[in-house]
């Protein structure tokens, strides 16, 4: 690029901002910057004076957290745009022309959502044509979809044509201002250390475009080396799909009317679908939300975790259909919330770790259906995040399964998938407990399409045995144990805060010491997985991986209840979790939740003192 130290005002068309360094991150960005949209925001910037803001946006750069790059589309290298998607491509084809020596014959996956930001001259469609084309440019094959699809369809295409890596340029449920590009291995699941850290440093190693070929959207519709895998893909999962669907005929025959909404997002076509190979007529869409809208217009949050205050008009829909079970999709369909009529009035919308005790369950029960040996039993897993529920651990240890923890982020869970089918196991159920299902082992991803298809076929199933979800919940509970949990956030935009809290809380009474109580019940064990400490091993050493990129301190606590506190790695929240599990046939439920609250409002005022610290809480 030349030596930009050289009398560098010399060769500005704006006012030097008086810090040689932001003035260099500014005369890089517009040097290699060919959007004039972003280009001109970073001018305005620079006129208006606006120092802090223009050092936010260009002296820092993203990193890869639990769903790969994210982060508000704009200019500046710290933000989804055409330049940093550009960069981001080239690091990863450095990486992969390295890693792999038959790259240039088995190419990448490249997917997106419907995001978009007009201000920013930015889509996740621009965006998916960007990373083709510089693929394209150092002659690497691209599989490139034509339209939007599932975040899970690039894991599955990659697995199903051989690729070398899939990109899916989404930011899945977060605010409408985002945007991100999510990073899939060979083997179908989400990058992990070392590709992730390599990735990233191959991406700095290069970070002026390699030609003006990498700018050309238009490559894509002349290159010969670019593909369409959209109907051969579509065709293969909806086949695949058919494992998972144990009772065609009860389908067929099935009284019980479902909702769907694909909150402005992908999820609709394919969700039908899915539901027809089920057997399924197709649920009833939700008009106002069934096609893509990067502004999310009827929603205040994109995000079907968020519960009854997101799914009004889903609810409102299903009361006017008669129809007992919603089903929500998030933009990118890789999650799943559902809600079901109660038996008096209103709606039953189930937690994620609910949803997993039911999909668990049934799982469980149709594998077991199949395999009457118990001694099949041994080669069957179910896998969750260590901040979910415990119900599957409470499963395997009457039913003589095999159960693991993994760290939080399906990418753990895909690539333990991964694992684990090559010494012969199979993996029936995994879960996190942020609404993420996989129901088998179709893709190394969660998946809200197949988790669709395979609730309404187990609520066809129960109802037609006269029990509601919610009945039949209980009915595991009363089996297994209740597992009464909460989980939710606080919101921090200052890192240094969130940084100050965890070490506080390491230190809490005195120098290296963690808190002894919560709530005033004694905290038997800690495990902190940032530094690898956990006082319930011999060695003291955490047996899940170290993870010093996030925070996350778990509690056990004497009366059962375990507590966790981790920073989100997609957004600027603090997360808590709280699980009371009883014994099977405890079924003081009321006494379960009244301790549960308790120990969960302690967690939060004690430990993280959202007044002093001026964090926002979760507004439900």
């Amino acid at each position: 690029m030349g030596d930009v130290n050289g009398d560098l005002n010399a060769n500005l068309r704006y006012q030097s901002t008086g810090d040689p360094q932001l003035d260099k991150a500014v005369h890089q960005w517009l040097t290699w910057d060919k959007n004039r949209w972003t280009r001109a925001q970073v001018e305005s910037l620079v006129a208006a004076g606006r120092l802090d803001e223009l050092r936010k946006r260009l002296c820092s750069r993203m990193s890869f957290g639990t769903a790969g790059l994210r982060a508000p589309m704009g200019a500046g290298f710290s933000r989804i745009n055409d330049l940093t998607v550009i960069q981001s491509t080239q690091g990863l084809c450095s990486y992969l022309s390295r890693y792999f020596a038959d790259f240039c014959s088995r190419g990448v996956v490249v997917g997106f959502d419907t995001r978009g930001q007009e201000e920013s001259g930015c889509s996740s469609q621009r965006l998916a044509k960007l990373t083709a084309a510089v693929l394209l440019s150092r002659d690497v094959p691209v599989h490139l979809f034509s339209t939007f699809v599932p975040t899970p369809y690039v894991p599955y295409a990659v697995k199903k044509l051989g690729a070398a890596a899939g990109v899916m340029v989404t930011a899945s449920h977060n605010p409408k201002e985002d945007n991100g590009y999510k990073v899939y291995w060979c083997n179908g699941a989400q990058i992990s250390s070392p590709h992730d850290k390599e990735i990233l440093r191959s991406i700095e190693e290069q970070l002026e475009p390699w030609s003006s070929s990498c700018w050309e959207e238009q490559l894509v519709e002349t290159s010969s080396l670019r593909t369409d895998p959209l109907t051969q893909i579509n065709s293969c999962y909806m086949d695949e799909l058919t494992s998972l669907c144990f009772h065609r005929d009860l389908n067929r025959s099935c009284t019980l009317k479902f909702v769907h909404s694909s909150f402005h997002g992908v999820g609709h076509n394919f969700v039908q679908e899915a539901f027809q190979t089920f057997g399924f007529a197709p649920p009833i869409p939700v008009p106002e939300q069934k096609d893509p809208d990067p502004n999310f217009s009827s929603v205040h949050c994109p995000n079907p975790e968020e519960g009854e205050s997101v799914l009004e008009l889903s609810l409102r829909l299903a009361e006017k259909e008669n129809a007992g079970i919603v089903l929500a999709t998030d933009p990118d369909a890789d999650r799943l919330a559902i809600a079901e009529k109660s038996d008096g009035c209103g709606w039953k919308v189930f937690t994620g770790n609910e949803l997993a005790a039911l999909l668990g369950w049934w799982m469980l029960f149709n594998w077991k259906e199949a395999h009457p040996d118990p001694a099949d039993s041994q080669r069957v897993y179910m896998l969750a995040t260590t901040v979910s529920s415990k119900i599957l651990q409470a499963f395997a240890r009457i039913e003589g399964f095999k159960f693991e923890e993994t760290l939080p982020g399906f990418k753990w869970i895909g690539n333990r998938i991964h694992e684990l089918s090559k010494t012969g196991n199979t993996v029936i159920f995994s879960f996190e407990e942020s609404i993420g299902f996989l129901c088998g082992s179709l893709v190394p991803e969660k998946d809200g399409v197949s988790s669709a298809a395979v609730v309404a076929e187990m609520a066809a199933f129960l109802h037609n045995k006269n029990l509601s979800l919610n009945q039949q919940l209980h009915n595991i509970y009363q089996t297994y144990g209740y597992h009464v949990s909460k989980t939710s956030y606080v919101i921090c935009n200052d890192p240094p805060t969130i940084q100050k809290i965890f070490r506080r809380i390491r230190n809490f009474d005195g120098d290296g010491s963690y808190p002894k109580t919560c709530g005033g019940v004694q905290i038997v064990h800690v495990r902190d997985v940032t530094t690898g400490y956990d006082s319930s091993q011999p060695d003291l050493k955490s047996v899940l991986p170290v993870s010093k990129s996030s925070q996350m301190i778990t509690f056990s606590l004497q009366n059962g209840v375990v507590a966790t506190l981790r920073t989100s790695g997609t957004e600027p929240k603090i997360k808590f979790y709280t699980e009371y599990c009883a014994a099977p046939g405890n079924s003081q439920v009321s006494h379960l939740e009244e301790e549960l609250l308790k120990i969960t409002a302690a967690l939060v005022d004690e430990f993280l003192e959202p007044e002093r610290n001026n964090l926002i809480r979760r507004c439900v």
